[in-house]
């Protein structure tokens, strides 16, 4: 967060640096809530980072920002917010990243109210990227992660669910089992359309 893009300032290179210093082996993925993704991806890169999600409102070069990410040799993925519609996302950007970002709020702050309305954009996306890491952002706990799940969600970023609960392992051993359960059927339907 850059103060431009979205009004706040949170964390960047050098404290992504001292947490991948103190914990090596802890996969770092930054989501680039930034005005200019193309200017730090190199930093993030040396401080780190495994994967670089930007945001397809900040750019009007998505496959050079893409092309840039992989050069700095880590996974690339592209969100949008809320009030973008899925169909901004290209067949062919789709194919050329890794994951593809639903925010269920808009960026920016911690703990605001899931837009369920957001999830048909889900459901197009992965009907027409089933292979691809969809992921949801945003207001994302244990009371709405089924419509996460059930719209073929597969990623989720559960901050305030998590860190607010008095047994975080529990809401996270909840949220991930509903997303495997949806997942397997999700598969199941798709191989039985393939055979039919």
């Amino acid at each position: 967060m850059d103060g431009h893009f979205v009004p706040n300032l949170v964390m960047g290179a050098p404290i992504l640096t001292s947490v991948t210093k103190a914990i090596p082996d802890a996969y770092m993925d930054c989501h680039m809530m930034v005005a200019e993704p193309e200017k730090w991806i190199k930093d993030i890169a040396a401080a780190g980072g495994k994967s670089y999600t930007f945001h397809i409102e900040a750019t009007k070069q998505p496959f050079e920002v893409v092309k840039q990410i992989r050069a700095a040799g880590m996974k690339a993925a592209v969100a949008i917010n809320p009030g973008t519609p899925a169909s901004e996302i290209s067949d062919e950007l789709g194919n050329a990243v890794d994951m593809i970002l639903v925010m269920t709020v808009w960026p920016g702050f911690g703990g605001q109210k899931f837009i369920a309305e957001c999830m048909p954009k889900v459901v197009e996306l992965r009907s027409r990227f089933p292979s691809l890491d969809i992921e949801v952002d945003g207001g994302v706990g244990p009371k709405t992660i089924q419509p996460c799940a059930d719209a073929g969600a597969n990623v989720i970023v559960a901050g305030t669910a998590v860190f607010g609960a008095e047994k975080p392992d529990e809401v996270i051993s909840f949220l991930r089992k509903t997303c495997e359960v949806a997942q397997e059927k999700i598969l199941k339907e798709r191989t039985a359309k393939s055979a039919a």
